[in-house]
């Protein structure tokens, strides 16, 4: 047994894990890194396209506010470290930032693997030691150990004792990169409640056979919402992706929960609007317009000037109109037909893409069990949580990296 006692490791080397390494040791404690992986921050450079989302340009109310009942849990971490606070870290390490027109905060370079370094190089200069290809197998609580220690720490390679513990293991989310919810495990085993997980910023898939017919077509802007016989259960408006599987893009990633969390997702439909800026009044009268003014023309050639040619094309089969047919001579009925299907296209739900291609897990670590003021467990003294292994998801758009950073930092800072 190595009888060198660490006044605090760290489990998992991603977003939050890394915060909470750099803040524990540049304040002077003698931190060791564990990480499963050859090496730190995978789903950093995995995240964004790559270019990873670092936060949203907002205040800390807006990111409260957007976390909706899980919001409140964020206070304290926020002030602890907030949206400035985070750019400023970035910026101070060298890495520029530019804000996007939905809001999202990327470095200028467009390079995840900028943020990483900056991460890196700071643990590296705070004095902390990490230990890569080392995962932890399990945790044990000490009562009046004569070393001072709290927890007997067992990894792949070593025994290990250590006087704090910051859990920032991840979800499920993305396994490949490691994330294979040991944290649960290990928390559970402990005392804590783990609330269901599921998948979260995930595409959609649907048995919808046309859609793959527009595989690779992208709307910019679209209203989704996810409905249950006329129930509405959640909407979003964004940029869409068309897919052999089904739907992805912002939009549908962040109206996905509804579905990963339901017991039937055969129950649900998705419900798109590719003219969101306009009424069904206003549509079916440009319509009538169209009717009259472009008659001579094809009415799929005239639409396209506003969506792409191969969706409108679908569009009218599925309102049971002819894509080669005129523009001349709409009736009422096929008015309301094309309408309906510009406004509400209703698509069969099958489920999601799981966990392999969610960005985020929805569940965890209940937060009711973890003081906010801290980031430390009420139920297991010296245990600190921080990131995604908690009970905590945001929307798209650098929400949960935001989350990462305050938590990992507050846990950090409280050690």
């Amino acid at each position: 047994m190595n009888e060198i006692v660490w006044d605090v490791i760290v489990a998992g080397a991603g977003a939050a894990g890394l915060m909470a390494t750099l803040r524990a040791a540049e304040r002077g404690r003698r931190v060791l890194l564990l990480e499963k992986n050859r090496r730190p921050g995978v789903k950093i450079l995995m995240s964004g396209g790559t270019r990873c989302n670092i936060t949203q340009a907002t205040d800390n109310r807006g990111i409260v506010e957007e976390y909706g009942v899980q919001g409140k849990f964020l206070h304290s971490p926020l002030a602890s470290f907030s949206v400035e606070d985070t750019i400023a870290f970035f910026e101070g390490e060298g890495v520029e930032t530019k804000v996007e027109e939905t809001g999202k905060v990327f470095p200028v370079s467009n390079k995840a693997s900028d943020v990483l370094d900056a991460l890196v190089n700071r643990v590296n200069c705070s004095g902390a030691t990490a230990a890569f290809e080392e995962a932890l197998d399990d945790v044990s609580p000490l009562d009046d150990d004569p070393t001072g220690a709290r927890f007997r720490v067992a990894t792949s390679r070593r025994t290990l004792l250590c006087a704090k513990l910051i859990l920032t293991t991840g979800g499920l989310s993305y396994p490949g990169s490691g994330t294979t919810g040991d944290g649960y495990r290990i928390a559970r085993k402990l005392g804590h409640a783990i609330v269901p997980t599921y998948p979260a910023l995930v595409p959609l898939t649907t048995n919808e056979a046309w859609i793959a017919s527009l595989r690779g077509i992208t709307l910019p802007d679209v209203g989704v919402s996810i409905v249950e016989g006329e129930k509405r259960l959640t909407q979003r408006r964004g940029s869409l992706l068309f897919a052999h599987f089904g739907l992805s893009g912002p939009v549908v990633l962040d109206v996905s929960r509804a579905v990963a969390r339901h017991g039937n997702p055969h129950a649900l439909k998705i419900r798109l609007d590719v003219l969101p800026d306009l009424a069904e009044e206003k549509v079916e009268a440009q319509l009538r317009d169209l009717s009259q003014s472009a008659g001579k023309k094809q009415l799929a050639g005239v639409l396209s000037a506003d969506l792409p040619r191969r969706l409108v094309e679908e569009l009218l089969r599925r309102a049971g109109m002819d894509p080669e047919r005129k523009a001349a001579a709409l009736t009422k009925e096929e008015r309301g037909k094309l309408t309906a299907a510009l406004k509400r296209l209703d698509l069969a739900v099958t489920g999601t893409m799981g966990y392999r291609k969610a960005e985020v897990t929805c569940g965890g670590v209940d937060l009711r069990e973890v003081d906010t003021r801290q980031m430390e467990s009420k139920i297991v003294p010296g245990l600190f949580l921080a990131g995604e292994v908690l009970d905590l998801d945001g929307p798209i758009g650098g929400f949960n990296f935001q989350a990462a950073w305050s938590t990992g930092w507050l846990a950090g800072s409280s050690v």
